[in-house]
């Protein structure tokens, strides 16, 4: 049976944003998520790390609703929002009417929408086109649109990817602080061991349709990428992956 719920699941002070149990999901004749138990909770920032093709997207599309699952349950809040690797700005609307689209017209919504520009550093950026911003500061655009609307559960599809190496990194620091500021349950998609480890409360990586791992990143932010402790994570997340000399086969 499947069922998708419209409300996040109380669990003492913390409540459950996502709860997925026995999700399965084929596309033909290849499984991709096959047999996938997950729970994030309200403030927990998850990175999905794995190969291309072995679903990661898959999963963050059935928790959108843009993909149905073949069985199994899943049950997600109401309000979700999504950060894509492409910032997806409207060119004929200015920065405010991009980050307050689909929301009632009204003085609390264009306040509302100053205070996230703000919150990302683009509170001079308001009234000016989509076509003359940075690809960090469209992106940034992009996520005050997803906070505007206080989700959660936020899902960001590897957001950084396009960005150049500093931008990415201070992207990282943003997200990061914008996180811990609104307290949403996150599930990031990524490629990048390193991002993950900055970033993330829990680590998975996905491998034939089933998790290989789920670990907490147990290191206090901000981290030191040259940190042993780091360098331990990044070893075994890497050898998982089927990089560096303790790899193991993904195929």
């Amino acid at each position: 049976m499947t069922t998708t719920a419209a409300a996040p699941i109380e669990v003492a002070a913390n409540p459950v944003a996502v709860s997925i149990t026995g999700l399965h999901k084929a596309f033909g004749d290849k499984t991709v998520l096959d047999g996938v138990d997950l729970t994030i909770r309200r403030g927990e920032f998850v990175v999905l790390l794995g190969p291309s093709g072995t679903g990661k997207t898959t999963l963050l599309r059935l928790l959108t609703g843009l993909e149905t699952p073949d069985a199994g349950e899943v049950l997600v809040p109401p309000r979700r929002t999504t950060v894509y690797q492409e910032p997806r700005l409207i060119p004929s609307k200015r920065v405010l009417a991009n980050v307050i689209v689909g929301l009632r017209r009204g003085r609390a919504q264009r306040e509302a929408g100053l205070r996230a520009l703000t919150e990302v550093h683009l509170d001079g950026k308001a009234g000016q086109w989509p076509a003359t911003l940075s690809g960090g500061e469209a992106q940034r655009a992009a996520l005050a649109r997803a906070l505007v609307r206080e989700p959660e559960l936020l899902l960001l599809d590897e957001p950084f990817a396009a960005l150049d190496a500093l931008t990415r990194l201070r992207m990282q620091d943003l997200v990061g602080d914008l996180v811990a500021r609104h307290r949403p349950a996150v599930l990031m998609v990524t490629h990048d061991v390193d991002e993950a480890i900055r970033l993330a409360d829990r680590v998975i990586i996905l491998d034939r349709g089933r998790f290989a791992v789920d670990e907490t990143v147990d290191l206090p932010h901000p981290r030191d990428h040259a940190a042993p402790e780091t360098l331990g994570y990044r070893t075994r997340f890497l050898a998982q992956l089927g990089v560096g000399p303790h790899a193991r086969s993904l195929s």
